[in-house]
């Protein structure tokens, strides 16, 4: 048997207890600019573009703490191991990822034909978030549509 790199089952709530609140923060951060306390700025050595490659920067550390905590949320819903984990789970799991990875890169696309600038720049962001958002819905759907199916054959 395949052995699966998939965190223990109990680490599932953890991961929506940190995935759903950082979700909706970064959403609303995104939406209202300025929201950042002065105690969240710091200055770093960094690499910041332009003509030189590294040099002090003052960086707002909110987006980089809200996303760094939606991804491990996310990557904890969706890499947890289900109570009943068999085949047909794993079938599942990868049958979603794959569908989310081309729904992904489809969606990706469009924006690249249609949208330009600063607005694409925005779609870049939550691009990064999209891949493992489709997942987990996809997958989540697919389970509870098969847990549904089998409760009506009985």
């Amino acid at each position: 048997m395949k052995k699966s790199f998939l965190f223990p089952h109990r680490y599932k709530l953890t991961g929506w207890f940190i995935f759903i609140p950082f979700s909706i923060i970064g959403i609303y951060a995104t939406l209202i600019d300025g929201i950042t306390p002065n105690w969240l700025k710091f200055t770093f050595f960094a690499i910041a573009g332009g003509n030189e490659y590294f040099s002090l920067v003052q960086t707002d550390m909110a987006n980089t703490i809200i996303a760094t905590f939606v991804i491990a949320g996310g990557l904890l819903v969706a890499f947890s191991k289900e109570k009943t984990e068999d085949e047909y789970i794993a079938e599942l799991r990868l049958s979603s990822l794959q569908w989310a990875v081309f729904i992904n890169y489809l969606l990706l696309l469009l924006c690249c034909m249609f949208i330009y600038n600063m607005p694409f720049f925005t779609v870049m962001i939550y691009n990064m978030f999209t891949t493992l958002l489709i997942f987990i819905v996809r997958f989540n759907y697919l389970l509870s549509a098969n847990r549904q199916s089998s409760r009506n054959e009985k």
